[in-house]
């Protein structure tokens, strides 16, 4: 098989019957010599206006492979393709049966991998399943009543099954641990393109059928799982594990706990420490949701000619501010809603959501400015009420409901009366207020600064009538749950992975890390 790079092709051509052309003019070929061809990867050059193109990866399958790779020797873009693919490094007998706490992608992923390789999980949830963690949430949105243990937050799937489904990850893993994830996603419901896409996605209408079907999957290789069920407490015995506590009243033996909690196990995380787990303070960012015409952004990122024919179009933005804290955008959801993501009573805090078509009229993406752990002495527990103290405001300006304002209004300092040219779209109630005293004011300069940046990149960006929204503030775990290099923490048979843990950030990563995690288990 040939491995063909940089192959480009005008976005308005058709892609399947161009790049055949492509291959047969780069190889020096006829279309009677391919085969077959397969994309591997697909990304966009927009930077020029007016010709925006595809650029592809294809795997080629030709008569005549090694006579091809000899005249096309030197051609760094040609190459015979790598067809590695992800093994479970090691298999051994056991008849211990791991307990994963979590089913966000860290857990699942780990659970995929152990009950494929013969071994029989137990992830433990303290969310519903999907099915019912669906309706908890419809009618959080619907009537303000909050399931504090199934949420956005908690339940099958995490904190991701309400996002965009993003797959993106800048981490290549030369064993192939990404290319599983995706694979795996594919199998079990997910469209083939993420396989190659250059912004994949899932959307989180599909991404409720799929985490489905793998519990499914897992079930039937002899894994289990054991929904509304919390981890309140551990035993520990010379250092090591012995024995957990589920739901404050059952304890059960125990000695490999894979911990997959998530971003958000705010109570977990303080049992932890208490019971003697190192953890650590590390970097997080805070910041609003801010919404835009998803029609502005696609013109602004594609042009006139181009604006009406890629669909939703999504960015990414950073910059540094003069008072030292770095602004991004994150979790930008094309063609999105705005989302109440709360877990806790008398808290509010946002995220963003699309289905897989992102259809709605509007862009939103999070913009985040960045926390050091040196704000609070390096403590992470006072990251965490850092965190409480945010959300606490934003529920009380908007009663529960979210708070939005007016961008422009935010930078004059006057609360918002009344909506502009924008419809919000949210998922949750929405109600008018001022989000000024929300972040600190060191925080406020600099998300301030950001937003004025940023619309030197795409027009428009600090539009008055652009609609902020609050607050973001579960961007990742503000601290680190540390691990050696067998990931096992301080206290023996503890194995943290995945964002709660402090080692991943969004789907993708975190689904290695709980493959990890799970290679780890079986090295033990």
């Amino acid at each position: 098989m040939i491995n063909i790079k940089q192959l480009k092709v005008d976005v308005l051509e058709d892609q399947n019957t161009a790049l055949q052309s492509k291959i047969k003019s780069k190889l020096g070929i006829n279309s009677t010599d391919i085969i077959s061809f397969k994309i591997k990867k697909q990304s966009l050059d927009a930077r020029d206006k007016n010709n925006i193109y595809y650029v592809y990866e294809v795997d080629v399958v030709a008569l005549n492979e090694t006579e091809i790779l000899r005249r096309k020797h030197g051609d760094k873009n040609i190459n015979e393709s790598n067809t590695k693919t992800y093994t479970f490094p090691k298999k051994v007998d056991c008849h211990i049966k791991p307990v994963i706490v979590g089913s966000g992608p860290a857990g699942l992923f780990c659970a995929l991998t152990l009950a494929e390789n013969g071994y029989q999980p137990i992830v433990i949830e303290r969310g519903e399943d999907i099915e019912e963690r669906v309706k908890s949430v419809a009618k959080f949105w619907n009537t303000g009543i909050l399931n504090e243990e199934s949420n956005v937050q908690f339940g099958e799937g995490g904190a991701g099954t309400f996002s965009d489904g993003k797959l993106n990850t800048l981490v290549h893993d030369h064993d192939k641990r990404d290319e599983y994830v995706l694979n795996s996603f594919v199998k079990f419901g997910a469209p083939e393109d993420i396989l190659y896409s250059y912004k994949p996605h899932i959307g989180t209408d599909i991404l409720r059928d799929v985490i489905k079907n793998m519990r499914n999957y897992i079930q039937s290789l002899g894994g289990e799982f054991v929904f509304d069920t919390r981890l309140t407490d551990i035993k520990v015995v010379n250092n090591k594990l012995s024995a957990i506590e589920l739901n404050g009243t059952k304890w059960k033996d125990c000695d490999l706990l894979i911990l997959a909690i998530g971003h958000s196990a705010r109570d977990t995380f303080s049992m932890l420490k208490e019971r003697g787990l190192k953890v650590i303070a590390k970097p997080f960012a805070v910041g609003f949701r801010i919404e835009h015409l998803q029609e502005n952004i696609n013109k602004s990122q594609y042009g006139p000619k181009y604006w009406d024919k890629l669909g939703a179009a999504n960015y990414k933005l950073t910059y540094q501010s003069s008072n030292g804290h770095g602004v991004y955008s994150f979790c930008m959801c094309p063609g999105g809603y705005v989302v109440n993501a709360s877990s806790e009573q008398g808290l509010l805090v946002v995220n963003g959501m699309s289905n897989h078509l992102r259809d709605s009229k509007n862009a939103n993406s999070a913009i985040v400015v960045t926390v050091p752990p040196k704000m609070f002495d390096d403590d992470p527990m006072k990251g965490i009420e850092f965190q409480r103290m945010l959300e606490r405001s934003a529920f009380n300006i908007g009663k529960g409901d979210i708070p939005i304002q007016l961008l422009g209004d935010f930078l004059n300092g006057v609360p918002s009366e009344k909506l502009g040219s924008i419809i919000p779209e949210t998922k949750g109630k929405y109600i008018l207020g001022d989000l000024s005293k929300v972040l600190p004011e060191e925080l406020s300069i600099a998300f301030k600064e950001g937003i004025q940046h940023f619309d030197k990149k795409i027009a428009g960006f600090s539009d008055y009538d652009a609609i902020i929204s609050g607050v973001e503030s579960r961007t990742s775990s503000p601290l680190r749950i540390l691990r050696d290099e067998t990931m096992q923490s301080n206290i023996k048979g503890i194995f943290p992975c995945g964002e709660g843990a402090g080692y991943s950030g969004g789907i993708m990563t975190s689904a290695m890390d709980g493959i990890k995690a799970a290679e780890a288990v079986v090295n033990q």
